[in-house]
């Protein structure tokens, strides 16, 4: 049954919206214990950049429930408009919830990633968490003539947590689309968590993250992200320029 609980404080970024909380993981957990359906977009400079470009992205972020401040940029833009905000990395509110559903006894499903990286990130997160309910895993390289049983699955399993990790803009156009199969669930898109928990890559040290200079650390590792990394400086001038 659903309840009405208390709506965050709204901001804009670019024309996007995003929502402001102390407390994300909180906030949807009240959410998935109340059986609301719930898709979280963790917003970054990149993504807002490329959601003037693509519609359909663009869309999507508008339709979302929640739309948190995943990146540096983000925060950094609020800051100029006299909202200071606290980074929430995507990868840091996903794994909150899987201890919470861990401890809360939630049901939980994984979906994107390479048949090996999906294989060992659930075998990681059994290991952090004893008692994670996890019903299911899907990589992400899923063929056209098997998408219908995957919709099945979920269909049939309803899980609470559904951690989704195909990619921008992938994985927000798939959850849109198929939030409907699990209408009391949580779905969070994730981008490359996956990789990150099953040991194939690994974060920025925290020094680097504590001062917003993760990005350096994933241009260091992956070089050919240059050319997406120019959406950076071009949400820099913007950021100083817009008005909403």
């Amino acid at each position: 049954m659903q309840t009405s609980l208390p709506q965050p404080e709204t901001a804009s970024v670019l024309g996007l919206p995003l929502q402001l909380l102390d407390d994300y993981a909180g906030w949807l957990g009240d959410r998935l214990e109340s059986g609301q359906s719930i898709h979280v977009v963790t917003l970054n400079a990149e993504m807002a950049i490329q959601a003037e470009k693509d519609k359909v992205l663009e869309q999507v972020i508008n339709r979302a429930d929640l739309v948190i401040p995943d990146g540096a940029g983000v925060v950094f833009y609020l800051k100029l408009r006299g909202k200071r905000v606290q980074r929430c990395p995507g990868i840091e509110l996903a794994e909150e919830m899987l201890r919470r559903s861990a401890q809360r006894g939630w049901s939980v499903f994984f979906y994107g990633g390479s048949p090996e990286v999906i294989t060992a990130a659930a075998t990681q997160w059994q290991q952090r968490a004893p008692g994670l309910k996890l019903l299911g895993i899907e990589n992400g390289y899923v063929q056209a003539d098997q998408e219908a049983a995957l919709r099945e699955r979920l269909n049939q399993l309803q899980p609470q947590l559904i951690l989704v990790g195909l990619g921008v803009p992938r994985q927000e156009a798939w959850i849109q689309q198929h939030r409907q199969l699990c209408p009391n669930s949580i779905w969070i898109g994730v981008g490359g968590s996956f990789d990150i928990w099953s040991g194939t890559k690994q974060r920025a040290p925290s020094w680097l993250r504590n001062n917003n200079l993760e990005w350096v650390y994933r241009l260091y590792k992956e070089p050919w992200r240059w050319r997406r990394m120019l959406a950076l400086p071009v949400f820099a001038l913007k950021a100083l320029s817009y008005r909403a």
